[in-house]
């Protein structure tokens, strides 16, 4: 009778260990898999940050979505945001590929993805465990982990000091033009109503 029920959690325990392997994303801590698959440009830290800019706002992207069970509705407009949190990167394994703006990841670009933040909006990102920080141009969906406010590309963490590290905490705060009602509101500290 013991026997049984010794390979059973054995078999239990092996599927759980290998489940769990699966569910990590592997550019977390390990730019082996998700750096960069050449070489670096020239000069990575001269990658220049995104220069905001008043762009349209892209209506599909912005539209209410659901990704893994959650239910999310992006802001419609560009308005006051700061928040803190966690803060990851994404590389290789989606360079080239299509965002939710529609067009191309450039892992070497200062983009980001955001569950929230109007596609595509500015922020500015600060590393708060080195004072670091860039400009971001948001043109992507994500993370969709709940711990996780941001997914910046390579060259954002790179320049934030924490590609090896793989996640940091951070504070993101939206960038407005300077001419938006939005503009003159001070921004409060956003929690995550707009997530159901």
């Amino acid at each position: 009778m013991k026997r049984p029920v010794v390979a059973l959690l054995s078999v239990v325990l092996a599927v759980t260990a290998l489940a769990g392997c699966t569910l990590v994303p592997k550019h977390i801590g390990d730019s082996r898999d998700d750096g960069p698959g050449g070489p670096l440009p020239s000069d990575p830290d001269r990658i220049a940050d995104a220069r905001p800019r008043s762009e349209p706002l892209n209506p599909g992207a912005n539209s209410p979505y659901t990704a893994l069970g959650r239910k999310y509705v992006p802001y419609q407009s560009l308005r006051p945001y700061r928040q803190r949190g966690l803060a990851s990167w994404y590389g290789r394994k989606f360079h080239g590929k299509p965002t939710s703006s529609g067009e191309r990841y450039d892992m070497y670009a200062m983009t980001a993805a955001h569950t929230l933040l109007p596609i595509p909006s500015y922020a500015r990102v600060t590393n708060l465990s080195n004072g670091r920080s860039v400009v971001v141009r948001v043109n992507d969906r994500g993370p969709f982990h709940p711990e996780r406010i941001i997914d910046l590309s390579y060259a954002a963490a790179y320049k934030l000091g924490f590609v090896n590290a793989g996640s940091v905490r951070v504070e993101v705060e939206a960038i407005l033009p300077r001419s938006s009602a939005a503009a003159r509101e001070p921004p409060g500290l956003e929690s995550m109503a707009a997530v159901r």
